[in-house]
């Protein structure tokens, strides 16, 4: 009679769960390729709406599975693929996880956005968080301001967080998480309750980074975050036909904006911090969460970089010229500037340089912000070196 034979391990359920997940992220991206490549096309076949839909279902399925791993995993792969695919890959899913389709049986249905406002806050000894949001009289104006000044419609239904989100705290929420946060929102909308909302919860982690002291010039980023719900086919979101008509109607929101946030000021400065307290408050564009979020972590690292640059001009006696270009750091791209003086490197600074952004535009920014510090003599390099050195800088004109 035989032996038994030794009973051969069972393989860890792992390896197929990562080549599942691997599969799920090439699929994605592949879709994305396929529909970058025919995004200028002004018809669409039936095969191509077909895979538009299956594109838009995936999306709308990850985010509900909370599978921020195939999410991001997709947009990483496609950032070495194609710029077009990435790009359009990130665009569509942050706009899936802000803009959140509410289906209710036998009734309209109904849309919720995340929006998010970037306010850079100047004060002497910097903000206090525990101090802010005390005001229910502001919080409730706030609300009001924001339709009768055109931004929301009469007909949608609000809601601001009670917490000012620094830069940190809204960098660590994800597309999945930003997604449930506008589902429990919508849900508390509709329920006059009290409901748990663990995922808005988990998203106010409190402020971390620089202290200030009682005198210390202070200038700090925060980000109001609110919800808007309306229905689905309310016309006052709905820009008109043609493209210079589109291009009026959002020219005047933003003078609408512009208007708002002269009239606002007064009530946000109420939520920041005690009455009495001085603040400068200045406001980037009301945009949904992630392009607000990319638009103020932007700002924040050019007003970095010019810290960084002007305290060495601070220190230097003379002319000063600067020379600004790519550069690769540890396999991230940054646009660096170097500032000399009297024939010696007096400071470098670095600010990120996103995968398919504009680089004529990205210089055209620094150069401004240049000129505010003093400089008028810019060159362009091609790059910079491994060690730092500028490569063929040419002079702008």
């Amino acid at each position: 009679m035989p032996k038994n034979k030794k009973p051969v391990p069972r393989k860890s359920a792992a390896p197929v769960e990562e080549d599942a997940d691997e599969a799920q992220v090439a699929a994605l991206c592949t879709l994305a390729l396929e529909l970058a490549e025919q995004e200028d096309s002004d018809t669409l076949g039936d095969a191509l709406r077909q895979k538009e839909f299956d594109f838009q279902r995936l999306l709308r399925r990850y985010l509900n599975q909370n599978r921020d791993d195939v999410l991001y995993g997709a947009i990483d792969q496609a950032s070495h693929e194609d710029i077009g695919a990435f790009q359009m890959l990130r665009g569509a899913i942050e706009e899936a996880a802000a803009s959140v389709p509410i289906r209710r049986e036998n009734a309209p249905a109904l849309e919720i956005d995340v929006f998010a406002i970037p306010v850079f806050v100047g004060s002497t000894g910097g903000l206090v968080e525990t101090e802010g949001f005390q005001d229910d009289a502001a919080y409730d104006a706030l609300l009001d301001s924001m339709k009768s000044a055109g931004l929301e419609s009469p007909k949608a239904r609000l809601v601001l967080l009670r917490h000012a989100f620094d830069a940190a705290e809204a960098s660590r929420i994800t597309y999945s998480q930003l997604h449930t946060m506008a589902r429990e929102a919508s849900a508390m909308l509709g329920n006059k309750k009290v409901i748990d909302a663990p995922a808005l919860e988990r998203s106010i982690t409190g402020w971390i980074g620089a202290t200030f002291g009682p005198d210390d010039t202070a200038v700090e980023l925060r980000f109001l975050v609110g919800f808007s719900q309306k229905h689905a086919d309310d016309p006052f979101y709905v820009p008109p036909a043609g493209e210079q008509a589109a291009e009026d109607w959002f020219e005047a929101r933003m003078e609408r904006y512009r208007r708002w946030t002269e009239d606002a000021a007064p009530l946000v400065q109420r939520l920041l911090a005690p009455a009495g307290r001085a603040l400068q408050l200045n406001f980037l564009y009301q945009d949904l969460f992630f392009g607000a979020r990319a638009q103020g972590l932007a700002e924040q690292a050019m007003l970095a970089l010019m810290a960084t640059l002007g305290a060495a001009l601070a220190e230097h006696d003379g002319p000063a010229r600067a020379v600004i270009g790519p550069a690769d750091v540890k396999g991230d791209m940054v646009l660096r500037v170097q500032v000399y003086g009297n024939g010696n490197l007096l400071a470098t600074g670095e600010r990120p340089l996103e995968l398919g952004s504009d680089l004529a535009v990205e210089v055209d920014d620094v150069r401004d912000a240049l000129a505010t510090l003093g400089i008028d003599d810019v060159a362009v390099a091609a790059r910079f070196d491994a060690q730092g050195n500028p490569v063929d800088p040419q002079p702008l004109d």
